[in-house]
């Protein structure tokens, strides 16, 4: 039986490749800055389609408090879940990335509220979230972490709150994840996230694909969860 991919993946690895990257929206995107703009209006207009086709007393409103984990120097705190949040927490386990994420600018308009200086592997949530945002980080977690991440995500969200996931996906011929050995994380294919989500007795209410990158990058998928 062939080796999954995801054993490969080392948490000192990625920790030792993420603190060699420049705390700046290029670093956060690889050397592509320029989809920010697109990714964030993505997002917005995938929570706002959400909101719509599931209404709840709070379709409307602002929401109290959400989180960016695996937020970096929060980019997508100050771009889109400040609009959105009045409260945002933040996981990040480097540092300096966290530091940057405290600071006015990576603030935006919401409020900044706990930063957790951890992986989301250890991460144990002491609130409960309308939002919990997951984003082009769930790649550094091994399978098993995955589905115990989202195990603990489950009972941190409220009645009407969502857990959004979005991440690449692979683009591997025999449908198969890829290992990168650059920053030691996985890349999934959808049938793999919905096992994953499967595993973890989470369902996927709404799914699409990111619009408006460049060819040549990853696929990138959308997910919003509900226990």
């Amino acid at each position: 039986m062939a080796t999954s991919p995801d054993t490969n993946i080392s948490t000192s690895d990625s920790l030792k490749y993420w603190n060699s990257i420049p705390t700046t929206v290029d670093g956060m995107l690889g050397g592509y800055p320029r989809i920010s703009r697109t990714d964030l209006k993505g997002s917005a207009n995938f929570l706002a389609k959400l909101r719509r086709e599931y209404p709840s007393p709070s379709s409307n409103g602002t929401l109290k408090r959400g989180v960016d984990c695996g937020a970096g120097i929060g980019r997508v705190t100050a771009g889109f879940l400040s609009t959105v949040c009045e409260t945002i927490d933040v996981v990040e386990p480097i540092e300096k990335f966290a530091n940057e994420v405290k600071g006015a600018e990576m603030a935006g308009n919401g409020q900044v509220g706990n930063v957790y200086g951890s992986g989301l592997e250890d991460w144990v949530p002491e609130q409960q979230y309308d939002l919990i945002w997951n984003q082009w980080c769930l790649g550094h977690l091994k399978d098993k972490e995955l589905v115990e991440y989202f195990q603990r995500c489950k009972k941190a969200v409220t009645i009407d709150g969502w857990i959004v996931v979005k991440e690449n996906m692979s683009t591997n011929r025999d449908w198969e994840d890829i290992f990168d050995e650059t920053d030691s994380s996985v890349t999934r294919t959808n049938e793999k996230f919905h096992q994953l989500f499967k595993e973890a007795d989470i369902r996927c209410m709404k799914t699409e694909l990111q619009r408006g990158f460049p060819k040549g990058l990853y696929p990138v998928r959308l997910y919003a969860l509900k226990p």
